[in-house]
Parts: structure tokens; sequence; C-alpha cells
């Protein structure tokens, strides 16, 4: 195929997207590999950012969202980082994809040795790539499943014990001992909507509009964004149906102001308590979210894959669109597939002001120390 002398960009949003991409590019940045791919005019292939190969001039380099969109541009894959393969990252994710579903659909639940035979790799390796692309080790991950199950069962059994056996624990004590972690509750506070649980609250303001931040005993459970406090207020308590809500004390100030200042300062960090409730795939999904780079954007394909199930695209996009912690688990950084907006909890003009201020906060050259 010939290259076509002239190339563009239909996969970036802005011209500030594409600095970032191009910081990413001379960072040989792989944590941004299989976000986007980049090209070179005068040598006619395109790579992956982390690329060993020497750096062209900025002239003659384009972004693509795929492979296939690079190729379709006229490019071939260059022969040191191979973009058109299956990354090692990629091929470790199906192994573990694999892994995590023969967790979910087997009731007698495999045990490491099994799993580590299945995927051709020892025990030591298997455990250590599992927890490394998951979060959590296997046997956190069936006990995260089941737990699930029994949140699902919990809504429809009139007895806890009765879900707690359905959903496949050999011991209700084993579920018992760890029902805060898993349900933010008890199982009957649970069944009742979260009935005598306390939620604090409290209202911030941006320049995106108004910020109610609201944290359980364990930490921040939920940051929404809107121009309605009292919409904001019903939204808190449909996401929260029985809990008790009450105004938060001035301690708690400091804390939504931290988080306001995300918006105005997306560069900075912050170290918060979460409380982040969820399935095991919302909670990979969401996990998948808050490793995308600051300046980067992912399509729901890239979180597909990245979380080791590339079916699942309209499950991802799903997980983001019920994301109920805005800015710390960033899922206004995920797009379409050619670049642009897709739909966003809190206005689709909120997301590409969002990504705007954090591909200029990319840009702005870092501190010496």
């Amino acid at each position: 195929m010939a290259r076509k002398d002239k190339v563009s960009d239909k996969s970036a949003p802005s011209a500030d997207a594409d600095a970032a991409r191009w910081a990413a590019v001379l960072g040989r940045d792989k944590s941004a590999d299989g976000a986007f791919f980049f090209s070179v005019k005068s040598t006619g292939v395109y790579c992956r950012p982390s690329c060993p190969s020497r750096r062209a001039n900025r002239e003659n380099v384009a972004f693509h969202a795929t492979a296939a969109q690079a190729e379709a541009a006229g490019f071939r894959p260059c022969k040191r980082c191979r973009p058109d393969e299956m990354s090692l990252a990629s091929r470790r994710a199906e192994i573990v994809a694999a892994a995590c579903r023969a967790l979910e659909d087997n009731i007698d639940v495999p045990n490491l040795d099994e799993l580590a035979k299945a995927s051709g790799l020892s025990r030591f390796h298997f455990h250590r790539i599992f927890k490394e692309i998951v979060g959590v080790t296997p046997k956190d991950y069936a006990l995260a499943h089941r737990r699930k199950a029994v949140r699902s069962k919990l809504q429809r059994s009139t007895s806890v014990t009765d879900a707690i056996y359905d959903a496949g624990f050999n011991s209700s004590a084993r579920f018992y001992a760890n029902a805060a972690e898993s349900l933010g509750m008890s199982p009957k506070a649970f069944r009742g909507g979260g009935k005598n649980e306390v939620l604090t609250f409290a209202f911030g303001h941006s320049s995106l509009g108004d910020i109610l931040v609201a944290a359980s005993a364990k930490g921040v459970a939920a940051i929404l964004i809107g121009d309605d406090r009292d919409k904001l207020q019903a939204d808190l308590k449909g996401i929260f149906p029985h809990a008790e809500l009450v105004p938060a004390d001035r301690e708690f100030a400091e804390t939504v102001a931290d988080i306001v200042a995300l918006v105005e300062r997306p560069e900075q960090t912050i170290d918060l308590p979460l409380d982040i409730r969820g399935t095991a795939f919302q909670q990979r999904v969401w996990r998948a979210l808050r490793a995308i780079p600051l300046g980067v954007t992912a399509t729901y394909t890239d979180i597909a894959h990245r979380i080791g199930d590339p079916k699942a695209v309209r499950a991802v996009a799903r997980a983001c669109a019920t994301n109920p912690l805005a800015l710390v688990v960033p899922c206004h950084r995920v797009v379409r597939a050619d670049g642009s907006l897709a739909g966003y909890r809190w206005g689709v003009e909120r997301k590409r002001t969002l990504i705007e201020r954090e591909t200029r906060s990319a840009k702005k050259p870092k501190p010496r120390r």
C-alpha cells in the first residue's frame, strides 16, 4: 500500500491532546502503549509510544487511536517495537482473563496450582502477573466474585444465610468475617439498602459547578458534580437509598477543598481514603481508569483489553457511566475509538473541560528536585 504524504490525527480531540501524546512519545512512556500509536512520515512506519527507536522531528509525526488506523493511513509496523503484534501485556491479560473466568464459573474454586498449570506458567509467575493485572490474588478475586453474588442474592432472598450459601460460601462465618469490607455494612443492613448506615456529606463549588462529597466511616464514597444542590443530594439518596445522610462538620471541609482543587489544578495529587463500592467487574474497570496517566485518554475498547476482557466494551461503558466518584476515578478520560467524546454522567462539556485542562497540565514542566 502506498504511503500517504499527508497524515492527520483523527483520533485526538484537540491540539493539547496531541501535545500530551507527544510528551508520552518523547518519554517512551510504556503506560501509554495501547492508548495510541504514532507514525513517522519520513520513514513510513508506525510505533508504540515506548518504541526505543530514535525520535523523529515533530512535524513528521502523527497519532492514531489504533494500529488498524495507522495501517489504513499507509504506514507499516515498526520492526523494533512490533506494534501490530499482541504485546506481552496483552498476552498476560488474556491468561489472567481465562483464569478469572475459571474462578467465576466453577463452584469448586480451582486452586493456584490448577490455575497455573492451565496457563502454562509456573505457580510463582502466574500468581505474580495475576496480582499485577487484577490488583488482588486469585483467592481474593474468587472471594470478591462470591461476595458479588451475595450482594445480588441479598436483595432477593428473605434469608441472609440462604443468600450466603447460595452464593457458594461453605461457611457463613467465613463471609461474615469480611462482610463490612465487601458490603460496606452488615449483610442485614445491606439487604435494607444501607439502613442505619450514616454518610456525612458537604458541598463545594468549582468552575465546573457544585460538588457534593459524601463519606462513610471507611472513606469517601461519592463525589457528584452538578448545578443544583437539591438534585445532587437526591442523587446521593438514590445511590444510598436507606442510609442516613448527615451534614458534615467543619473538619470535612478540608477534604472537600482538596477535591475541588482537582478541578482547577488536575496535576496535583491527593491521598484520600476511598470507600469504593462495586462489583468485581466494576472494581477492575475503575482500577484501570485510575491507571490512565494525566493528559492521556483511552477508549472503551482499550479499557476492556487492559482488564483482560476485550469483548466487554459495553460493560466497560456501563461501569464508567455508573461511577459514583468523579475526578478521583477519572471516567472522563475515556473516549470513543475515533477520539470523540462519549456521554459523561456529569455532562459532556464538563468532560471536555477536564480533558483540556489535564492535557495542558501534563505539558507543564515538572519542578526540579
